[in-house]
């Protein structure tokens, strides 16, 4: 239990993570199930391809970017809000997360997707299956573990530059992992479903009883991208990006190198 100074220990402190990890994946997974199943059949069909046409993909898109933002804003003093097992094996490789509350987030995250996918086949009149994040016919496996892994490693730059290295505008980070999250699927949705999540694709896969063969790129590739945004992340720490750029979190006096004592550089720049 907690310590005489008030104070949760180090397994309490993981559970409590995992219990916000859970509950907000949750949220996040269940309003955008509803969402895209909504749009979906609004919408006047699918493309030729078998991916999602130009009209609905900007819906879709909104469906998940929107209470994504909104739940990781909420969550992100409990769990940091990650409710993505990709983002947490970048922020482990990036050296931003320890292996110990990994473990209990992984399970946290899957474990909500399946419910969230569970209950909204059970409370909606639609097959959460329709769901899935499936290959357009166009677009081979290989091609999309590619397109998934590059889709991940541009939000698992945007976390770990905005969330995880605290700078003046740590506190907006969510909004730019939502509109991250945007772009992403507007760009990938009709290739491969823009998953970027295992556990996003696990929750509609598993209760809507529609596993398509390839759904091990919805693991192998966010998880590729996740790590490949962190090496890139471990680069630039270790060449020192901060001197190759001074001033960028600063609005008058600098305390960097680069500058001569007492320069300032425009609020512009």
């Amino acid at each position: 239990m907690a310590t005489h100074h008030g104070e949760l220990s180090n397994l309490e402190a993981h559970l409590v993570a995992a219990s916000g990890e859970f509950v907000g994946t949750f949220l996040w997974l269940w309003t955008s199930y509803a969402g895209h199943l909504m749009v979906r059949h609004q919408a006047p069909g699918e493309a030729p391809e078998g991916g999602m046409l130009n009209t609905t993909l900007t819906s879709t898109a909104l469906a998940y970017a929107f209470p994504l933002l909104a739940n990781i804003w909420a969550f992100y003093r409990i769990s940091g809000g990650l409710f993505n097992p990709a983002i947490t094996l970048g922020l482990v490789a990036a050296g931003q997360l320890p292996w110990d509350r990994a473990i209990f987030l992984f399970p946290a995250q899957l474990l909500a997707a399946l419910a969230a996918g569970g209950l909204v086949q059970c409370m909606f009149p639609w097959d959460v299956g329709e769901t899935n994040t499936i290959l357009a016919t166009n677009v081979s496996i290989s091609q999309g573990v590619f397109i998934e892994m590059f889709l991940a490693s541009q939000l698992m730059f945007v976390v770990l530059m905005l969330a995880a290295e605290k700078q003046k505008a740590t506190y907006l980070a969510p909004i730019a992992i939502g509109i991250a999250v945007f772009g992403i699927m507007v760009c990938g949705g009709y290739y491969t479903g823009a998953s970027i999540n295992p556990a996003r694709s696990l929750g509609s896969a598993v209760a809507g009883r529609s596993f398509p063969g390839y759904h091990w790129i919805y693991w192998v590739g966010p998880a590729m991208g996740g790590v490949l945004g962190a090496m890139y992340y471990r680069f630039v720490k270790f060449i020192h990006y901060e001197e190759a750029n001074p001033g960028q979190d600063h609005d008058g006096q600098l305390e960097n190198k680069g500058l001569p004592d007492g320069a300032t550089l425009p609020r512009d720049m």
